[in-house]
């Protein structure tokens, strides 16, 4: 308990810090908020009605702990219909705690803002809307680079220097030299248009698309496949190269000689002993891969048309649509801060020796 207590106090220093950055990096751009949200037709009226609303009127200082109070579950809100914090109706899932004055506070969801292009929809609905395909994308990816990276790894280990550990070696040396937009290219016009009556792949697509006849969504799974695999690929390559190396390591201590001596089948050192013990730096690998694959893998997603948060954030950096951007990467920190403490606690189960401490 006390760990988690400290993970998780760190894990608020940390996302302070990035929140700070976030908002001082794109409110020092150049450029007016309000008028990126009006676009070319705006007024003199139109501008001073939206910097009202949204704090664009007050000093940069004021302006950011606005900001704070939006993401801050436990929030300070004005009384005052004119003021940026009031609890305006569709603004806020707030349930109000206390009043003192003309201040009340309330607990609530964090408010990510609105976006500027897409009709004043909320940040965390557009978000909402991309981050399960992109789950969907970097799950399926990391599951493949798993299974067959720590099979290839074992092969590879147990045949070190023969044909087969040269083959699989050169392939994990070319997964991880081929950038992703490469691949992507690549294996979406090959097996998308050149092999298509072959393979029925498509060269672009999403999880979810309109029929035929433009009624109804479907999920198209077999859409998921060329994404994925090219997701994997870099992954796939560390963890063979992860594996074999960690595995042959193991293989040289004193209790792996031990279990030989007892009379243990080659099978059984490897699934009891030796993998378990090998799969520290693969967990290590695997995190910091899962964790950027669910930030947005922006090549693959945006190349593949593939719905995602990467697709997401190319579009908003085009438009200049600053709540995305910032909401992504904030929601993108959060998932790196929740999977390293997830990783730090599956070390202590897969090596009894590393102390919580």
């Amino acid at each position: 308990m006390s760990y988690l207590i400290n993970k998780i106090a760190y894990a608020i220093l940390t996302l302070f810090g990035v929140v700070t950055v976030i908002f001082f990096l794109f409110n020092v751009l150049p450029g007016d908020p309000a008028q990126m949200m009006l676009g070319q037709n705006e007024d003199s009226e139109q501008l001073a009605t939206v910097k009202q609303k949204y704090g664009f009127d007050k000093p940069l200082s004021t302006q950011y702990f606005y900001y704070l109070n939006d993401l801050l579950p436990i929030s300070f809100h004005s009384n005052q219909a004119e003021d940026y914090t009031f609890l305006r109706a569709g603004k806020y899932v707030a349930s109000p705690l206390f009043t003192i004055g003309n201040t009340t506070t309330v607990l609530k969801l964090p408010y990510l803002r609105e976006s500027f292009t897409k009709q004043g929809k909320k940040v965390s609905q557009v978000l909402g809307e991309t981050l399960p395909n992109t789950f969907v994308l970097a799950v399926s990816a990391i599951l493949i680079a798993i299974m067959l990276g720590v099979i290839l790894g074992i092969v590879s280990a147990l045949y070190k220097d023969q044909w087969l550990d040269k083959s699989i070696q050169i392939f994990s040396t070319l997964g991880m030299s081929v950038p992703s937009f490469f691949s992507a290219i690549l294996f979406a016009w090959f097996f998308g248009f050149v092999l298509h009556k072959y393979t029925h792949l498509e060269m672009t697509g999403s999880l979810h698309e309109l029929d035929d006849f433009g009624e109804a969504m479907h999920i198209k799974w077999k859409n998921l496949i060329l994404p994925a695999v090219v997701l994997g690929i870099r992954p796939l390559a560390v963890v063979i190269q992860l594996m074999r190396n960690s595995l042959l390591e193991v293989f040289n201590q004193d209790y792996i000689r031990t279990a030989r001596a007892k009379g243990l089948s080659e099978f059984q050192i490897i699934k009891k002993h030796a993998v378990k013990n090998a799969l520290n730096p693969v967990v290590t690998a695997i995190s910091g891969w899962f964790a950027s694959m669910l930030a947005g893998a922006v090549f693959v997603e945006y190349i593949f048309g593939w719905n995602g948060l990467g697709k997401e954030i190319v579009n908003a950096l085009n438009t200049l649509d600053l709540p995305v951007i910032m909401g992504a990467v904030l929601v993108i920190a959060v998932l790196f801060v929740m999977i390293n403490i997830l990783v730090d606690l599956i070390y202590v189960w897969l090596d009894p020796k590393v102390k919580l401490k």
